[in-house]
């Protein structure tokens, strides 16, 4: 079984900030992350 990757409080509040008051797409902000939708 493949182990997840862990990520930050940072990364994920920063993820959220994208979609919630940039007004990305959820695609594009993982793009923008550099990690997969």
């Amino acid at each position: 079984m493949k182990e997840r990757k862990k990520y930050s409080k940072e990364f994920k509040l920063d993820a959220v900030s994208l979609v919630l008051e940039q007004e990305y797409t959820r695609r594009e902000a993982a793009n923008s992350l550099g990690i997969n939708a």
